[in-house]
């Protein structure tokens, strides 16, 4: 009798609550919507009943394929217009439900928009009675999908205004960064996406969860096995504290100059109050410098480098005008397991090390985290010893 009784649902109350008030928005104002654009004295209902399913997945399962545009867009209006064809070609109410269900499946798959609450519309489209079989495949369009639409337009804004990302995509591929054939270099190791894939062709059932979101848990799980098996090593414990910074106007010069004497490849960019907005590389330098065509890269970092003498320039002069702004920070506290992904299949090289308000802590880099990872191997027979 357990196989009856489901896993408890493992999220907080937050969550909860962000799925039943999304919830709550979407029903009503579609509901609001739909009688400030119909009238409420039309002979159809306003809301129809499985938009109340549709609300369960758009905001409680934001992240499930089920429930993402295409899915209820498609799903819903696909339903419909077989739902209504099942009505007026074949008397037989029982009959046409029967088809109607399975011809709306059929085609959800076909057309890879699959969306649970789709049966019942096909279902209400057959069964809901005198006035609905009166409007005919006006029925597709209103209320189908004007409701669809409407609480769609709900959901991406509240999942969104939430922290939760909808509709949600599938993960860029992390392989084509270097524009070669060679898989990411988490790939390499553990599973690969071909194992993947193998894996789901042989289980052969639709699952309620998108392809990479499961790749990533998967890894995700293997990163806290390893956390658990080497302990935990922070940013904190690897991280290099004596660091070489500038401001936002520090001039090319100085800036390359510092990189030059340190033999560094990244310098973190501070305001006054030495919170991290920026990172200049040496990438940095050579895009700005437009290092293509037969002049020399010197003469180009050179021109880079030298300062206008007009007081109005076209040509970056500071820090500020060429270094990256979206940074990847990390905390003190953080696993160095964590900064993996980011270093090797992110493209990143150096990662700076902040406080709660921000402020500049340390630096790890790709060194300091293999040094870290290889030591931590040597170790663990150790203490398991």
């Amino acid at each position: 009798m357990r196989s009856f009784i489901p896993v408890r649902v493992g999220v907080n109350g937050t969550e909860r609550l962000r799925a039943c008030g999304g919830a709550l928005l979407g029903i009503l104002i579609t509901g609001l919507v739909m009688r400030w654009t119909l009238g409420p004295d039309i002979p159809v209902s306003l809301l129809i009943a499985p938009m109340g399913a549709s609300a369960v997945l758009l905001f409680a399962l934001p992240s499930s394929p089920l429930a993402q545009p295409w899915s209820i867009m498609g799903g819903n209006l696909v339903s419909a217009t077989i739902g209504v064809a099942c009505a007026v070609w074949i008397a037989d109410p029982v009959w046409a439900a029967t088809a109607a269900i399975a011809l709306a499946i059929a085609a959800m798959l076909l057309l890879g928009c699959l969306h649970p609450p789709s049966g019942a519309i096909a279902l209400t489209a057959v069964l809901g009675g005198p006035a609905i079989h009166a409007q005919g495949f006006a029925f597709v369009l209103a209320p189908v999908g004007l409701n669809s639409l409407l609480i769609l337009l709900v959901a991406i804004a509240y999942n969104n205004a939430t922290r939760r990302r909808y509709p949600h995509l599938a993960h860029p591929d992390a392989a084509s960064t270097h524009d070669t054939r060679d898989a990411s270099p988490m790939s390499r190791v553990g599973f690969t996406s071909a194992d993947l894939d193998h894996v789901l062709r042989q289980f052969n059932e639709v699952l309620d969860i998108n392809r990479d979101d499961l790749a990533d848990l998967l890894r995700q799980t293997e990163m806290q096995a390893y956390r658990r098996r080497f302990g935990e090593v922070s940013c904190a414990d690897i991280m290099s504290r004596d660091l070489i910074t500038v401001e936002f106007g520090s001039t090319l010069n100085e800036a390359w100059t510092q990189l030059h004497a340190h033999r560094i490849k990244a310098l973190p960019v501070l305001d006054r109050a030495r919170r991290v907005i920026g990172i200049v590389t040496l990438a940095d330098f050579f895009q700005h410098a437009n290092l293509d065509g037969p002049v020399a890269i010197s003469d180009k970092l050179r021109a880079l480098l030298r300062r206008s003498p007009a007081s109005h320039s076209d040509k970056p002069e500071v820090v500020g005008q060429i270094m990256t702004k979206a940074v990847r920070t990390a905390t003190m506290d953080q696993a160095i397991v964590e900064l993996v992904p980011l270093f090797s299949d992110s493209g990143l090289h150096h990662i700076p090390v902040i406080d709660e308000e921000r402020r500049l802590c340390g630096m790890v880099t790709q060194s300091d985290l293999v040094a870290a990872l290889y030591r931590g191997r040597l170790d663990q027979p150790l203490a398991a010893a």
